[in-house]
């Protein structure tokens, strides 16, 4: 292999590296903002001028604001300096390797709780936005599809342990899953005192009496 090749690739790979790093610093100043700011009082330039680059590296390095948020959102449920696919995140693979159906539904319980205070209020800043701002509507749709696909996961996952009830069903245990893990949901509870691990011992105890068959 010739020296030139080697330095072309050497380079290639150096752009390579250099590109995930302006863009986990986009991502991390994009974050800080959004969760102390809001949505709303964030601009794509505050966010470039944050993380030291130009507004074009901030769109070239991962989008219009609508998909900044969406990818400080993935941040944020993954616990992860960068956006994780829902079946990389920690918490689903340790879901996913509990033998039983209650353990799965405290794990996914806690880590709702953990994670839904942060999370919750992006959402919310991406629906309110969606009602006068076309893409971040067809970003909350996006999101909101990927919430009901997820549950549906669970649901499936919860099934194949074979230790529910005969009578429920995977489209209602992803009903009720969903419903119960959405930022409306959680908010109300939130609005009445109730702290997240209220929040999770309730999911724990629905869940559980509703899903799994009794004993024998």
């Amino acid at each position: 292999m010739s020296s030139e090749v080697k330095a072309r690739r050497y380079d290639a790979s150096r752009r390579r590296v250099a590109a995930q790093e302006t863009r986990r610093r986009v991502l991390a100043a994009a974050r800080d903002l959004f969760t102390t700011q809001g949505y709303d009082a964030t601009s794509v330039a505050a966010i470039a001028e944050a993380s030291e680059v130009s507004v074009d590296t901030v769109y070239a390095s991962v989008g219009r604001k609508p998909r900044i948020l969406l990818a400080v959102h993935d941040m944020e449920l993954a616990d992860a300096d960068e956006p994780v696919g829902s079946e990389e995140r920690d918490y689903v693979k340790e879901i996913r390797v509990a033998g039983m159906a209650a353990a799965k539904i405290e794990l996914y319980a806690a880590a709702l709780a953990a994670r839904l205070p942060r999370t919750v209020p992006l959402m919310g800043a991406l629906r309110a936005a969606g009602a006068r701002d076309q893409a971040c509507r067809a970003a909350y749709e996006e999101l909101s599809q990927r919430r009901a696909a997820n549950m549906r996961l669970f649901a499936e996952d919860l099934v194949a342990t074979g230790e529910l009830r005969a009578d429920v069903t995977v489209d209602e245990i992803a009903t009720l899953v969903w419903s119960m893990n959405s930022p409306d949901y959680f908010t109300l509870l939130a609005e009445a005192g109730r702290t997240p691990r209220e929040y999770a011992d309730l999911l724990v105890r629905v869940w559980s009496r509703t899903f799994l068959a009794a004993p024998g």
